[in-house]
């Protein structure tokens, strides 16, 4: 609730019997997340990222540690014979993370997404008892836009640290340096690089509703959180693409009642 509220919130919606164990995900998917911003030295991260590492392996040997977060996914692992593999990827490509590094193009970010919010997805599914190949297409454009959004939506609080992570092929297509974007600058060629980079969120998301008739109906629940990526990518359209303006850092109120009406609909 307190670190990935929309998360909570889409979980909230998945049916009882999954429901614990999407929180218990999302639990876990913030703990390795959050070591980039907790540590000052990339050794501490490592350290902190073996931890988790080592707690997969007790989990899935039947004897996690005993740490909350650990605990209940070892619940959730046992009750719906969770695929260790996700887990791991995700771990391993926030360890990557670590570096502080932009990505060098737009497959760099969508690879990161693909292996962390993607895999999530795979695993919610998994959670909701829904083994297929179209809702693991779905999943995986879902993860993509979501990854992508997260980026564009970190990029204000990341300038204030003095940090870019935008794709770098994007900015030097515009001419936009890490500077322009550190300095807060509004021109045109800074807003394209940023309409560049939502349009790929748009267009994944585009992907994922393709093929909607071919994915299980009981796996939409899993996939609610384009609610919020629609709602973030429309507030920026009414902005024209200006990253820092201060309506997209405010929570959505309406966002619960937007995931009521699209969880009523039955869509996605």
């Amino acid at each position: 609730r307190k670190r990935d509220y929309e998360g909570f919130l889409c979980s909230l919606l998945l049916p009882v019997e999954s429901r614990t164990s999407a929180f218990a995900l999302r639990a876990f998917n913030m703990c390795p997340f959050q070591i980039k911003d907790s540590i000052t030295q990339k050794t501490t991260g490592l350290m902190r990222m073996q931890f988790w590492r080592d707690a997969l392996e007790d989990i899935y040997s039947d004897n996690p540690p005993h740490q909350p977060v650990a605990t209940e996914l070892w619940r959730a692992v046992k009750r719906h014979n969770l695929t260790k593999m996700w887990l791991m990827k995700i771990i391993d490509e926030r360890e990557k993370n670590l570096d502080d590094r932009a990505y060098r193009n737009i497959q760099e970010l969508e690879t990161y997404a693909e292996n962390t919010q993607s895999a999530l997805l795979y695993l919610t599914l998994e959670t909701l008892g829904v083994r297929d190949i179209h809702a693991d297409h779905a999943a995986s454009h879902i993860g993509k836009a979501q990854g992508i959004v997260t980026c564009l939506r970190a990029t204000p609080y990341h300038c204030t640290r003095q940090q870019v992570f935008l794709p770098m092929d994007i900015c030097m297509l515009h001419g936009v340096s890490q500077e322009d974007f550190i300095r807060g600058k509004q021109d045109k060629n800074v807003r394209d690089v940023i309409y560049d980079i939502a349009s790929q969120a748009h267009i994944h998301l585009d992907h994922a509703r393709s093929f909607s008739k071919k994915v299980p109906v009981k796996a939409y629940p899993a996939f609610f959180c384009t609610v919020a990526l629609d709602d973030y990518l429309h507030n920026m359209r009414k902005v024209d693409f200006n990253i820092f303006h201060p309506s997209l850092q405010k929570k959505s109120t309406l966002l619960p009642l937007y995931l009521y009406i699209r969880s009523w609909k039955k869509t996605y």
